[in-house]
């Protein structure tokens, strides 16, 4: 049986293929190439943009630039496998005319364009923008946690130190106590080695330095944890009920094409208090300013709310349940239903809960209290109502009247909302779980500001690959045709 023959290895090619050759007309590392050549890099402020007219001369930043959103696409971000792909990967070799920079110089062109690489991201986000790709009707809003190059052995809160120093306490006596002992056996033939216990004192009491310095940084800047090795990346939850040193990266999606408008790396541990810095970034890129926005109960603001809803935006976004400390969910906050006439609450059980006290925080109103001691006290059904031993108090926000009108809208349109998963969810799952970018290399938040949004590039890159022809996306090499032109 014969089998398809390859080439010898040593057989002389007299008239030399290039390697135009073997990257098809259609390859998407020549939108990459075409994409890159045509943007301003000194405007983006990229290091070494412009001749240099002394020294070595460096790499060029739109090669090292190419290189790197080809990693990205391809879902290669370390800086090493990167410059083994310079030598072996066709692709790459085409792309970078086969220029072989080494990992050093490839990890600093990302370490010294930390805000350009940004810049990027923004200006493809308006070339999409500028190719009526933006729906700019529905957008929505999430957040997601990307593991810190941090690990949690050193990451401290006020209370992990506390711990760590009393028990390194322990430690000090205990060997303080040995060194009594051992002074005490000189007479003895062999004496224990008490130099020994010496130096594992002195390291004890260095490491319980090390950790009264963190708690005295604690108190000064007035943080609830400290991270050692990212000072900026924080102690989170994810989804999976585990918790990691992460920080948390919000994004704004566009529901037409699922492309990513926006993003920001925040080291806050939840999305409180995002949702209206993260719709009006999105309204002034996409310069419109009346949409829909879908977010999940993590964005229940109600100053967020208030804020978007002055601006004429439409919000569809899930409140908080709470529940009581019985967990009997015949009892639940909503299980109380307000009587605006009167100012008071009808209970489960059937009383009458007034108003009891305005709530404050920090010299602002937050809401009024509701209670009725002498109903509950008497009532049967206490014990599955509340454990407090004055009965139940009943909060109402200083806003629930409006917070009341956005859950009726986003009751009214629970098919639109539906959408939210599909179209926020949809760039984070390709990214973390498809790509395997759940986690960052670098540390600092402008540094994986940086990563992240070469990921989200990419990730814009391939869509608008798959959305546009990829014929009408490429310039044809004879053609002067302008890159910004090309059609919908």
């Amino acid at each position: 049986m014969s089998y398809i023959q390859g080439e010898d290895r040593n057989q002389t090619i007299l008239f030399p293929e290039s390697i135009e050759e073997y990257i098809g007309k259609d390859n998407p590392v020549r939108i990459i190439n075409e994409y890159i050549d045509q943007l301003d890099l000194e405007a983006l402020h990229f290091c070494r943009a412009t001749d240099q007219k002394r020294g070595r001369p460096p790499y060029h930043p739109a090669d090292l630039l190419k290189l790197y959103l080809y990693g990205y696409l391809n879902h290669i971000r370390s800086s090493r496998r990167l410059e083994a792909e310079t030598g072996r990967n066709l692709e790459v070799i085409w792309l970078m005319r086969k220029l072989r920079p080494d990992f050093k110089t490839i990890a600093d062109f990302r370490k010294d364009n930390k805000k350009a690489l940004v810049k990027v991201f923004r200006n493809f986000t308006q070339l999409c923008n500028s190719w009526q790709l933006f729906g700019k009707e529905l957008l929505a809003i999430d957040g997601s946690k990307f593991r810190a190059c941090n690990s949690k052995r050193n990451n401290y809160s006020q209370k992990k130190l506390a711990r760590h120093i009393n028990y390194l306490n322990e430690k000090i006596t205990s060997y303080l106590q040995q060194l009594d002992e051992y002074d005490q056996l000189e007479s003895q033939d062999r004496r224990p080695d008490a130099q020994e216990v010496k130096e594992k004192i002195a390291q004890l009491r260095e490491r319980k330095e090390r950790y009264q310095g963190y708690q005295k940084k604690l108190r000064e800047t007035n943080q609830n944890q400290i991270s050692t090795t990212d000072p900026d990346s924080r102690l989170m939850a994810n989804h999976n009920n585990q918790v990691e040193v992460s920080y948390n990266v919000q994004s704004t999606v566009d529901a037409r094409h699922k492309l990513i408008v926006d993003f920001k790396v925040t080291d806050k541990p939840n999305d409180q208090g995002q949702l209206a810095p993260m719709a009006l970034r999105a309204r002034k890129i996409l310069g419109k300013p009346v949409f829909t926005i879908l977010a999940d109960k993590g964005y229940y603001h109600a100053g967020d709310l208030e804020h978007c809803t002055r601006k004429g935006m439409t919000l569809y976004v899930t409140k908080q349940s709470y529940s009581n400390r019985t967990g009997d969910k015949d009892f639940y906050p909503d299980r109380f239903i307000y009587n605006p006439a009167k100012d008071s609450y009808l209970c489960p059980a059937g009383h009458t809960l007034f108003y009891y006290r305005t709530r404050k925080k920090e010299g602002k109103i937050l809401g009024d209290d509701y209670r009725n001691s002498p109903a509950c006290q008497s009532c049967p059904l206490k014990p599955r109502c509340t454990r407090a031993k004055k009965g139940r108090t009943i909060f109402r926000h200083r806003s629930q009247d409006f917070l009341d009108y956005i859950d009726e809208q986003t009751q009214k349109n629970l098919p639109t909302y539906r959408l939210r998963q599909m179209i926020v969810e949809h760039p984070f799952g390709t990214i973390k779980r498809a790509w395997g970018a759940s986690y960052f290399l670098t540390r600092r938040q402008v540094s994986v500001s940086a990563e992240i949004a070469l990921s989200f590039l990419a990730y814009n890159l391939k869509r608008v690959i798959n959305i546009l022809v990829p014929f009408c996306f490429v310039k044809e090499q004879k053609r002067e045709d302008d890159f910004h032109s090309l059609p919908y």
